[in-house]
C-alpha cells in the first residue's frame, strides 16, 4: 500500500480543503483580543453549531479508521460505550450544563477546586492534560500512517504539514474558529461516510440486502457476548465502561465543557449537547457498518485483499483501490478533517487549562493580555509536543506497543475523575480530606492494576512487571478506569466522615438543582 498514488485532482482537493482551514483561522484573528473570545467564543454560538463542534470533537481521525476496522474484524459490541452516551445525558445534561455555567469562568476543574479545594483542581486538570497528550500524539501518528499508505507521501512529512496546519489554525482563530471549522468539517467527514457506504452498496453484487445477509450469517452485526463476565470483552463490561465514560467526557473534560460556555443561555447550551450527542452516535454506527460492509464487499465480489492485512487498513486500501479520482480526495479531506477537528479543540482546550488553572494562579495581576498571549503560546508548545510525541511514535514504528502505552498513560492519568465528579455532585457529607484520601487509594489502586495485568492486544501479549500470582489483576482493561472511579468515590466518601462536615454551597450539588427546580427558579 505504500506504492499508493493519488490523482491530481485528489492531491488538488486535499490542498484546497486545507488552505480554506487555514483561511478560516486567518478570518477569526482579528476578533481575539481577550481570553472570553479566544477560549470562549464571547459566548455568542448558536445551539446548532455546538453541536456540530461536539460532534466533530467526538470523531476523531481514529474513529474514522478503527471502527471500519472494527466493524470487518469483529462485531459491533464496541458501539455499545457510544449508547450510553445518550442514557447518561438523559439523566443528567438538564443540571451539569447549568452547573459550569453558573459556577466556573474557565476551566471545568475550577469546579473541583471549590467544591474540594485546589489540590483536587490540580488533579483533574493534570489528569486532562496528560490524557489529551497521549491521544493527541496517537490521532496525528494514526493519521499520518494512513495518510502514507494511501499516498505514498513521507509519514514524517504529512505529520509536520498537517500538525502545523493546527497549530496555525488554533493560534489565530480560537475557538470560535475551532466550532465554525468543526461545522464545516463535521459536514465533510457526513458527506465522507455516506458516500463511502453508498459505493460499496452500488458495487456489491445484490446490494444491501446481500451485505446484511453475509453480515449476519457471519455473526457480524451483534453486541455479544452477553455472558456476565468481567475478564473478557463483553456486552456488559461496554454498557459499564460506557456509563463512566459519558460521565467524565460530559462531565468533567474541557474539550466538551468549554462548549457549554460558548452558548448564548443555558438552554442554548444544553440544546447544542443534546444535538452533538444526536448526531455523533448514529455516525459511529455508520462507520462501524462501513466495516461490515466491507468484509461482505470482499467476499460476496470475490476480492483478494493484501495478504496479512490489518483490519485497520482494509478501509483505506478500498478508499485507494475501488473509488473514482475526486472522491478519493474528498473521502481523504474527511479523514483530515476528522483530526483536525478533534486536535483544534484538544489544543484550544489545552491552553484554556494552562491560563485558567495556573497561570492566572500564579501571576494574579496579570493583564488580560498577557493571559491572552500566553494562552497563545500554550497552544503552540502544545502542538509542537503532540507532534514530537508522534514523531517519537513514527521513530520506534510500534503501533501495538505505543497503543498500549496510550492506555496506560490515560488509566493513570484520567482515573477516578467521574467518580470525584458524582462525589462532588451526590454526597453532601464528602469533604476535601476524604477525598484525597480517595485519590490515594485511586491512585495506589491504578498502579497495582497497571504492574499486574496481562493485558493484550492485537493477540500481542505484555509481561507482568509485578506477578503477584492469584492476586494479579485479571479483569478486563476497560474494567481498569471503571474501577479506579468506584474506589475514589466509595473511599472518598467513607474517608470523610472522619472528618468535620463542611458547609457545601448549595448551586455546587445536584440538590441545590432540586431545590431550585422545586422552587420554580428553573
Amino acid at each position: 500500500m505504500n506504492e499508493s498514488s493519488l490523482h491530481f485532482i485528489d492531491y488538488l482537493i486535499i490542498i484546497i480543503s486545507l488552505l480554506v482551514t487555514l483561511g478560516v483561522g486567518v478570518r477569526y484573528s482579528g476578533k481575539n483580543t481577550n481570553t472570553q473570545q479566544y477560549f470562549a467564543a464571547g459566548g455568542n454560538i448558536p445551539a446548532w453549531a455546538i453541536g456540530m463542534s461536539i460532534f466533530a470533537t467526538l470523531i476523531s481521525s481514529v474513529t474514522f479508521l478503527a471502527y471500519p476496522g472494527e466493524g470487518y474484524n469483529s462485531n459491533w459490541i464496541l458501539l455499545i460505550q457510544g449508547f450510553m452516551v445518550p442514557v447518561v445525558l438523559f439523566f443528567s445534561i438538564r443540571f451539569i450544563v447549568p452547573l459550569y455555567r453558573n459556577v466556573i469562568g474557565l476551566s471545568a476543574y475550577e469546579y473541583f477546586e471549590k467544591r474540594f479545594g485546589y489540590l483536587a483542581r490540580v488533579y483533574g486538570s493534570i489528569g486532562f492534560i496528560f490524557a489529551h497528550f497521549s491521544k493527541m500524539g496517537s490521532v496525528l501518528f494514526l493519521l499520518s500512517l494512513a495518510l502514507n499508505s494511501m499516498t505514498g507521501i513521507d509519514s514524517m512529512t504529512i505529520l509536520w504539514v498537517i500538525g502545523i496546519s493546527i497549530i496555525l489554525i488554533t493560534l489565530l482563530g480560537g475557538m470560535e474558529a475551532v466550532i465554525w471549522l468543526d461545522v464545516i468539517q463535521g459536514f465533510l467527514l457526513i458527506l465522507g461516510g455516506l458516500l463511502a457506504i453508498g459505493v460499496i452498496i452500488f458495487k456489491t453484487d445484490g446490494g444491501l440486502g446481500a451485505i446484511l445477509n453475509h453480515a449476519i450469517n457471519q455473526d457480524k452485526i451483534g453486541f455479544g457476548p452477553y455472558d456476565f463476565d468481567f475478564v473478557n470483552l463483553t456486552f456488559w463490561v461496554m454498557c459499564v465502561n460506557g456509563i463512566f465514560y459519558a460521565i467524565q467526557k460530559y462531565g468533567a473534560d474541557q474539550t466538551i465543557v468549554q462548549r457549554y460556555l460558548t452558548a448564548k443561555s443555558d438552554k442554548e447550551a444544553i440544546r447544542g449537547s443534546i444535538i452533538g450527542i444526536a448526531i455523533t452516535v448514529p455516525i459511529w454506527a455508520l462507520f462501524m457498518f462501513i466495516g461490515t460492509a466491507l468484509f461482505s464487499f470482499y467476499a460476496i465480489n470475490n476480492l483478494d485483499l493484501p495478504v496479512g492485512i490489518d483490519p485497520d487498513a482494509v478501509f483505506p486500501f478500498f478508499i485507494t483501490t475501488q473509488l473514482p479520482p475526486g472522491l478519493v480526495g474528498l473521502i481523504l479531506s474527511a479523514l483530515i478533517a476528522a483530526g483536525i477537528s478533534s486536535l483544534d479543540a484538544d489544543l484550544n482546550s489545552l491552553a484554556a487549562v494552562g491560563v485558567d488553572d495556573y497561570y492566572k494562579r500564579l501571576n494574579p495581576n496579570s493583564s488580560g493580555r498577557q493571559q491572552l498571549n500566553f494562552g497563545k503560546l500554550l497552544v503552540v508548545i502544545a502542538g509542537l509536543g503532540a507532534i514530537s510525541i508522534a514523531t517519537i511514535y513514527i521513530k520506534l514504528d510500534d503501533e501495538i506497543g505505543i497503543l498500549s502505552t496510550v492506555f496506560m498513560l490515560y488509566a493513570i492519568f484520567s482515573g477516578g475523575i467521574a467518580g470525584m465528579l458524582l462525589l462532588g455532585l451526590f454526597v453532601n457529607r464528602a469533604n476535601k480530606q476524604g477525598l484525597y484520601i480517595g485519590i490515594i487509594a485511586c491512585v495506589i489502586f491504578t498502579s497495582y492494576a497497571l504492574l499486574t495485568s496481562t493485558f493484550t492486544d492485537h493477540g500481542t501479549h505484555r509481561e507482568l512487571l509485578l506477578d503477584l500470582g492469584f492476586y494479579n489483576f485479571t479483569q478486563h482493561k476497560y474494567m481498569l478506569g471503571v474501577y479506579s472511579h468506584i474506589i475514589l468515590f466509595f473511599v472518598g466518601w467513607g474517608a470523610s466522615y472522619f472528618f468535620p462536615k463542611a458547609e457545601v454551597p448549595n448551586n455546587l450539588t445536584y440538590y441545590g438543582y432540586l431545590d431550585k427546580k422545586r422552587k420554580g427558579l428553573i
